[in-house]
């Protein structure tokens, strides 16, 4: 029996829950204390700052800012603040602090084309091997970077990495060429252990040329360039300081002067300007020589600025026309052709009115064939100028002689024409 009296004691005693006593009896002393439950909810609010907390590390972690041993804990503010972002800065950045390397890697194999082409397109990776760049040197954070145009225009960073690290701030925004180890390990750029690098001084301070004014960009020009300004069709846009000979024309109230080529299409005429430009008008039909600044703009001549314009004596004597007979032919206003019968080794003139701006001339192969002899301008007092060609056939037989009514300096625009038909015969058969 006493056993079994023991049995309900042992189940008395188990269902008795001792933890629901003590919660009453703490419940009582904390009241009489004075507090409430509530702070033993406390802890949890320090769970929840510590989780805030962490909650920017990821960030840094991923740029590579997070030290060694430091996990759980927040960066220093001058690592983890985002300005790079801010400022549009999309290149790698670096995982140690300055000095990056005191010693550089072994060398590796070279870059092959099209390695290097990948090495410079955005997005791509995996790229390592001996290369060279070319670029612009920035800072950022203070660390060098190499800023590369790649190959779709886009801007690539390559953090400058060895023991030059330190000297390669001072060359910011200079042209800065490296060769080393290249590595691509960031879509938008990646690093370069420098064996070798050379940088030049920016543009800047290069292109900043004081302006030269005009006059003091000319030059004289050389003997030969004066010859080969007196031909046609070269030497076009030249200008500087030259002496030039030539006979000289009036044509309405400008003067010019012929160098070469005279009464035929390929002449060459340059108009008088400036002060000694004055009256010409006494050496008209003179050799004249102009000393001053010389502008060829077209193929067929262009303008001097005379200081000094004299008068020279003719080189070669003119034709006696008294020892000649000389058949005259005057242009006429219908613009038909007229004919003539020419002695043979004897003279023949033509005289047609010009126009202002424009000046008569032949073919040069025509003043050849016809013996062209002397071209004149004569100025009556009242009326237009008439220019006078005087030819010496010496060739018999029928021959057409044409003319063109051209611009001074562009015989080729042609505003009329005019044909003379000579019968050269010889003296024995015209009489």
């Amino acid at each position: 029996m006493a056993k079994k009296k023991a049995k309900p004691a042992a189940a008395k005693k188990k269902a008795k829950p001792a933890p629901q006593k003590k919660p009453a009896r703490a419940a009582k002393v904390l009241k009489a204390k004075g507090k409430v439950a509530k702070p033993a909810k406390a802890p949890k609010p320090p769970k929840a700052t510590k989780v805030a907390r962490v909650e920017p590390v990821p960030e840094p972690v991923k740029a590579g800012k997070v030290p060694k041993g430091t996990k759980g804990q927040v960066p220093p503010p001058a690592v983890s603040a985002p300005p790079r972002r801010a400022d549009g800065w999309l290149g790698p950045m670096p995982d140690k602090p300055m000095p990056r390397s005191t010693k550089l890697p072994p060398e590796a194999n070279l870059l092959t084309k099209r390695e290097m082409e990948q090495a410079l397109t955005v997005g791509e990776r995996g790229v390592i091997g001996e290369g060279s760049m070319k670029g612009k040197l920035v800072l950022y954070q203070g660390f060098p970077y190499l800023e590369v145009i790649g190959r779709d225009k886009r801007e690539l960073w390559f953090l400058l990495q060895g023991p030059d690290q330190e000297v390669l701030p001072a060359y910011a925004d200079h042209k800065v060429s490296v060769s080393g180890l290249v590595k691509r390990f960031h879509n938008y750029g990646g690093s370069v252990d420098v064996r070798k690098y050379s940088a030049k001084k920016p543009e800047a301070e290069v292109v900043a040329v004081v302006e030269v004014p005009e006059a003091a960009k000319l030059r004289l020009l050389s003997p030969g360039e004066v010859a080969t300004i007196a031909n046609p069709g070269m030497s076009v846009g030249v200008k500087g300081f030259a002496t030039l000979r030539g006979r000289l024309e009036m044509n309405a109230d400008e003067y010019y002067l012929v160098v070469s080529n005279p009464g035929t299409r390929q002449q060459v005429a340059f108009t008088l300007e400036g002060k000694a430009s004055k009256g010409l008008k006494k050496f008209i039909g003179e050799i004249v020589v102009a000393t001053g600044v010389v502008e060829k703009s077209t193929g067929w001549g262009g303008r001097i600025v005379c200081e000094i314009c004299e008068p020279r004596a003719p080189e070669y004597p003119p034709v006696a026309r008294e020892s000649i007979e000389v058949i005259e032919v005057e242009a006429s206003g219908t613009g038909q052709a007229r004919e003539a019968n020419v002695k043979l080794n004897h003279g023949l003139t033509v005289k047609l009115p010009e126009k202002q701006g424009h000046v008569w001339a032949i073919e040069p192969q025509t003043a050849k064939r016809v013996s062209l002899r002397e071209v004149s301008v004569n100025h009556p007092s009242s009326g237009s100028p008439v220019r006078e060609f005087f030819f010496t056939p010496r060739n018999p037989g029928l021959q057409e002689i044409e003319f063109f009514l051209g611009k001074v300096h562009n015989p080729m625009q042609v505003a009329r024409t005019f044909k003379v038909i000579a019968h050269v015969k010889s003296p024995e058969v015209v009489s």
